[in-house]
């Protein structure tokens, strides 16, 4: 059996963007929304946004655009953001907090149910009403909740014996916030972010600007 083909990453990563401009338009009483209304929210290209839209299988009607609703709808359950998806959070430090308290997370589905840490002060505490277990518990607890997907906020150091910890438990996703490239079996799916990368492009962005001022 042929392996489904992932969509390019940048069109996956646009269509949060997308759906807070939909729900807006159906907010303010709009049924219909078109293509080229969402691009010029985001200076994009029309086709772009419609070549965008086409990977959730939604055809907009020509001169009135695409039915908010079902909008709205097709891009969540493409995302799989229409369904629950319970989690563990590794490491409960300052960017394992924020993101356990971040409400976005509950709309998309994500459901962190339990977060581990090696720090006396931290477990048997609760963090945004989630509990914080020891580290030294984590593979047992994993396996009696038959969590499967598992955020990753531990130092640097401690990064890749943590994730092989969470492949035995059986986790199967990752959401790896640490700057390490993990090393998992093929079938253990990781989603690196790197905050400094960003950082990074916004700095340039910044430099660029002040040139541009300079010379003007």
């Amino acid at each position: 059996m042929a392996k489904q083909k992932i969509p390019a990453t940048p069109s996956i990563r646009r269509l949060p963007s997308y759906l807070h401009i939909i729900r807006q338009s159906q907010r303010d009483g709009n049924e219909y929304i078109s293509g080229t209304v969402i691009a010029q929210e985001l200076n994009l290209e029309p086709i772009q946004v419609r070549k965008d839209l086409s990977i959730t299988g939604i055809i907009g009607k020509p001169k009135k655009g695409y039915p908010t609703h079902a909008l709205i709808a097709a891009i969540e359950h493409f995302l799989g953001w229409d369904s629950i998806r319970d989690a563990v959070l590794v490491g409960v430090g300052n960017l394992g907090s924020a993101l356990m308290g971040y409400q976005e997370f509950q709309f998309h589905g994500l459901n962190v149910v339990a977060a581990f840490d090696k720090d006396p002060k931290k477990i048997g505490s609760s963090v945004h009403g989630v509990p914080v277990m020891p580290i030294d518990t984590m593979e047992l607890q994993v396996k009696h909740l038959g969590v499967k997907t598992a955020i990753l906020t531990v130092p640097s150091t401690f990064a890749q014996e943590t994730a092989d910890a969470l492949v035995r438990a059986g986790i199967g996703a990752i959401w790896n916030f640490t700057n390490v490239k993990l090393k998992v079996p093929e079938e253990v799916i990781v989603q690196k972010e790197d905050l400094s990368s960003g950082y990074a492009m916004l700095c340039v962005m910044l430099q660029v600007r002040k040139m541009q001022e300079l010379e003007g």
